[in-house]
């Protein structure tokens, strides 16, 4: 009987020091990610059990971004058992840092991916990004109950997902926006602006009148709206949405793209653009400042008020394109988790919270209530002084039509997006995706030649009849034309095997 006692003391020993040992380790990332899964409902996640996700993501950096995550944190400890780390790059640096960080293996979650800025269909295919397919079906249901099934659809890779879209408009609709109260102060007027051309009057009065004034505000990123659909974001293959023979061509050598960069080079002579504009990340400061009275903006249903409320001052807009869907504005915006996370589970129901719940998409959004913004009503807000230290793009953060309402804004904003979305012109390529693989050492080149003349010509800063003829000869010396040739050749399968 004894002998029975001292076994038995001895395995109930033996119980509480591994239960001990258990408690005391971390059992790796992973281990302790399906540890904070169990209570990702509950509101009970003790602190050890949290995740820290690492999210990257585009924008000028904002003074109170640590201080707006530390709140974020608190309420995703309490839903779902994760914290966020946040890490801001401003928009014309993000593309470069983020290759550089996904090669060097930079530890990460979460990152901002789009057909514009660290392109999304050519990093899913470099094994960048994590297929999503299981984790959407498991943590994202949300995600999929909410989101227009055409956003899914339209942003996979070879039939993955690899990517959430952000519930947003889908056509692309460029704006001439203006700062109204310069508008207003001069007497001018939008009527009869469409064309690059068409402003230079509006420009030449601000240039006469206001010294302290930028007339045309332009980031090195600027492109002229053109009548060509980009098969890759900003570089020179294209295909003509007008002509309906699906080529391929230059970019670089058409007449449109000629008379918009001699137009914008006169007016860089004329000082209308910033000396600095071919070297500048973004206008945050300008805009803040309220020392700009023009620039060009991808719009959306009343985007007027959120520009307004966001910079302080009346903005207004009017068209400068027609209202296309493209593959890119589909892609638009979309988060991406890294294939490198460890959390991945945890990434996924931190996505699928901030696309479904408006408490978090808000306070991602717009800040702490009452320090960045004060609510007018439910489901309406205005922003307070300290929103200066935390203005967020919305559109790259996720579900939009969780979002506030802005001072102006109808009740109806959400449906008038349905009407917007459905009034788009459909791109003659939409749905083809250009595979780069077997022209990958072309494309670095490229890309290296574009570095080199893209911002300077399309900001104006240097002549076109000097530098764009080098510029072509580049591009060519670099692969452009076998690049143009394999393009052409999967569009024609592509046709061939979704005739229209």
């Amino acid at each position: 009987m004894r002998q029975n006692k001292s076994l038995l003391l001895l395995a109930v020993l033996l119980s509480f020091s591994l239960l001990l040992g258990a408690c005391s380790s971390n059992g790796g990332a992973k281990e302790t990610s399906a540890t904070a899964g169990s209570g990702s409902s509950g509101g009970n996640t003790a602190k050890d059990e949290t995740v820290e996700l690492s999210w990257y993501t585009i924008g000028t950096p904002q003074k109170d971004v640590n201080r707006v995550m530390e709140e974020v944190s608190k309420y995703t400890a309490e839903k779902i058992g994760v914290t966020i780390k946040m890490t801001q790059i401003d928009w014309g640096d993000y593309t470069q840092k983020m290759q550089i960080a996904t090669s060097s293996g930079t530890p990460m979650d979460i990152m901002f991916t789009s057909s514009w800025a660290f392109d999304y269909v050519q990093n899913a295919r470099k094994g960048a990004f994590y297929v999503m397919d299981d984790l959407l079906k498991e943590q994202g249901k949300g995600i999929m109950d909410t989101l227009d099934p055409a956003f899914l659809e339209g942003s996979k890779v070879d039939g993955h997902n690899y990517g959430i879209p952000a519930k947003k408009e889908l056509p692309a609709l460029e704006v001439w926006r203006f700062n109204k109260t310069l508008l207003d102060k001069h007497h001018l007027s939008m009527e009869g602006i469409y064309t690059l051309e068409s402003i230079e009057p509006l420009l030449k009065t601000i240039k006469d009148s206001e010294p302290d004034i930028t007339p045309f505000a332009i980031t090195k990123d600027y492109m002229p709206v053109l009548p060509y659909d980009y098969l890759i974001s900003n570089l020179p293959m294209v295909v003509s949405l007008d002509k309906g023979d699906y080529k391929v061509v230059n970019v670089l050598e058409t007449p449109e793209l000629k008379a918009a960069l001699d137009t914008m080079h006169s007016y860089y002579k004329k000082g209308y653009v910033s000396p600095e504009a071919a070297t500048t990340n973004g206008l945050d400061d300008t805009q803040k400042s309220g020392k700009w009275f023009l620039d060009r903006a991808a719009t959306t249903p009343f985007a007027d008020n959120l520009w307004s409320a966001s910079y302080g001052y009346p903005v207004v807009s009017t068209p400068a394109s027609e209202s296309m869907i493209f593959n890119w504005s589909v892609m638009g915006s979309l988060q991406a988790i890294s294939a490198n996370s460890e959390h991945p589970e945890k990434a996924m129901e931190f996505l699928n919270l901030l696309n479904t719940d408006p408490v978090l998409r808000n306070m991602i959004d717009s800040g702490i209530e009452n320090v960045h913004y004060k609510k007018t009503a439910d489901n309406a807000m205005e922003n307070l002084e300290e929103s200066k230290n935390y203005d967020m793009p919305t559109f790259s953060l996720g579900n939009v039509t969780l979002t506030y309402l802005n001072t102006g804004d109808p009740e109806n904003k959400w449906d008038e997006y349905k009407v917007f979305n459905e009034a788009g012109k459909v791109a003659p390529t939409l749905g083809f995706n250009f595979d780069s693989t077997s022209v990958t050492t072309e494309l670095a080149s490229i890309q290296n030649v574009k570095g080199e003349f893209w911002s300077a010509l399309m900001t104006g800063t240097v002549d076109p009849n000097e530098y764009l003829p080098k510029a072509i000869e580049k591009f060519k010396a670099a692969g452009l034309d076998k690049v143009i040739a394999e393009a052409q050749a999967q569009l024609d399968a592509w046709r061939a095997a979704n005739p229209k």
